[in-house]
């Protein structure tokens, strides 16, 4: 069964996160990573508690908004540690979480449909920072109308008063 205490895991990583909250990889765009990640799902056969999963972890333990070499391995062991205090997720589920969050800035582009969800997940926020999505792996995030979604909320981010 899929259950995450969405509220208990947030305040966790929010109170060892060491980066701006609202900043380049905090909760907002965790928050677009998993709305992107939801929104692909819905047209591959992607496991949807995973794509949530990666969208808290894979950055969590960032230690620069820049180069930070590490830092998906670290979520995702970060992930392994509070398996079973916040969330459940099966052993298979751990494996692709592990697997999407530690090799999420590679560039690798094969493998599971749910891993290369994970990744487009996040590809397609970059926007956020000028960047053009590259290196898509999936069909639902090559879609124009997908890209063009994901591309609105990361302008919405960009245009917030700060």
């Amino acid at each position: 069964m899929a259950i995450i205490d969405r509220r208990g895991l947030i305040e966790h990583l929010h109170g060892q996160f060491t980066l701006d909250w609202q900043g380049l990889h905090g909760i907002t765009h965790w928050a677009r990573v998993r709305a992107n990640g939801l929104m692909l799902a819905r047209q591959n056969a992607a496991n949807r508690h995973v794509l949530e999963l990666f969208a808290f972890f894979h950055d969590a333990r960032r230690l620069s908004e820049h180069g930070d070499a590490g830092h998906g391995e670290r979520g995702a062991e970060l992930a392994a540690q509070l398996r079973g205090r916040y969330f459940e997720a099966t052993s298979a589920e751990m494996d692709l979480l592990h697997h999407a969050c530690a090799r999420h800035s590679d560039g690798l582009t094969t493998g599971d449909i749910t891993v290369l969800t994970c990744w487009d997940a996040d590809r397609l926020d970059l926007e956020r920072v000028g960047a053009t999505p590259r290196a898509l792996c999936t069909d639902a995030a090559k879609n124009s109308a997908n890209q063009l979604k994901a591309r609105a909320r990361a302008r919405a981010w960009m245009a917030r008063p700060r």
